[in-house]
């Protein structure tokens, strides 16, 4: 159960960077900073995948037959890898607003 927590900690970690990044992003193209805004947005993504990474990898490990223990953080860690996601794909959205104003 421990090590589900570890993990459940770095897919939280790099979720919340993603997000924040996504949202800097949007905070840039606001000020009409493009540059910026396209580099947060690929940060985003940077830290987004290496939260991905984790949770592939517990999935790998269950599919290959290693019995998975789930415990509430590491369900906090998969709602907060989704709604990280969510905000990412959104802030390209919103960038393209205001990159086309």
């Amino acid at each position: 159960m421990e090590r589900t927590t570890e993990i459940a900690f770095q897919i939280i970690l790099y979720a919340g960077n993603g997000k924040s990044n996504a949202m800097e992003a949007i905070q840039a193209a606001k000020e009409d900073d493009f540059e910026e805004a396209d580099r947060l947005i690929e940060a985003a993504g940077e830290e987004l995948s290496k939260a991905h990474g984790f949770q592939t990898q517990l999935l790998q490990e269950e599919a290959n037959g290693q019995e998975a223990s789930v415990n509430v953080m590491l369900v906090h860690s998969q709602d907060h890898l989704m709604t990280s996601m969510t905000v990412r794909d959104l802030a390209v959205e919103i960038i393209e607003i205001y990159r086309h104003k």
